[in-house]
């Protein structure tokens, strides 16, 4: 059985990409694209539909409003071009938050997240796409090659990023939150405006703080919800 999924946006190119990436999975099957949030939850609120693709800014009627209509309360995924909407979004219990322009890489976790939420539910067994296990980041004008698994944390510095491992600290011209979204929702999570770090490598919080190694890092306040309940329960 295919996962069913609605896509809603007011940009017809938004929709677009997103049924291209979709040619790329066959266990879905986008059953419904609407520009109109009214008619898109008429169709919502009146057919099986698993998950919803779901813009935030839309006319009429904004994807929040939206969500808070729907009676079926199928998994929602938020797509925008803002990022300061991810805590309110996480607070409505959506699945996952993708950012505009949204790279395919980070379109292929999110898929994997849906896949093993339904396998779970219907107890069945489905093979996840395959996401690279390591990242290149450019230092010194070479492309580096960095394993996921030693990823420590990664630090914001304005218009760079620091990557450390337990070995080796490396520097290079990129966002925080474009590498971060190159890295395992499962395994990495951001807790502060300035640093992402790996859950694995937490040796313990302390108040607002996260110990990792002989590092001491920040839980910043708008964060702190989502961090409590990612890696205490």
């Amino acid at each position: 059985m295919k996962i069913k999924c609605v896509l809603v946006d007011d940009e017809p190119l938004a929709i677009k990409v997103l049924q291209n990436y979709f040619t790329n999975f066959s266990e879905f099957e986008v059953v419904g694209t609407f520009n109109n949030s009214l008619e898109a939850l008429d169709f919502i609120n009146n057919n099986a539909v698993d998950t919803v693709f779901l813009d935030i800014n839309m006319p009429m009627m904004t994807g929040f409003e939206l969500i808070s209509l729907m009676e079926k309360k199928p998994k929602v995924i938020i797509t925008t071009a803002f990022r300061e909407f991810a805590a309110e979004s996480y607070d409505l219990e959506v699945l996952d938050y993708l950012v505009k322009p949204i790279p395919l890489p980070r379109f292929i976790k999110c898929i994997n997240k849906i896949t093993t939420e339904f396998s779970l539910k219907n107890n069945l067994k489905t093979e996840l796409v395959k996401v690279d296990s390591h990242i290149f980041i450019k230092v010194d004008k070479k492309m580096v090659k960095i394993n996921i698994d030693e990823i420590l944390f990664i630090e914001g510095m304005k218009e760079y990023i620091k990557v450390v491992t337990a070995d080796k600290t490396y520097i290079t011209h990129k966002s925080l939150t474009s590498l971060s979204e190159e890295l395992p929702l499962d395994r990495f999570i951001r807790i502060h405006k300035s640093y992402t770090i790996a859950i694995d490598k937490v040796k313990f919080i302390e108040g607002n703080r996260i110990q990792i190694l002989t590092y001491t890092i920040p839980i910043g306040r708008n964060f702190s919800k989502d961090v409590k309940s990612r890696i205490l329960e």
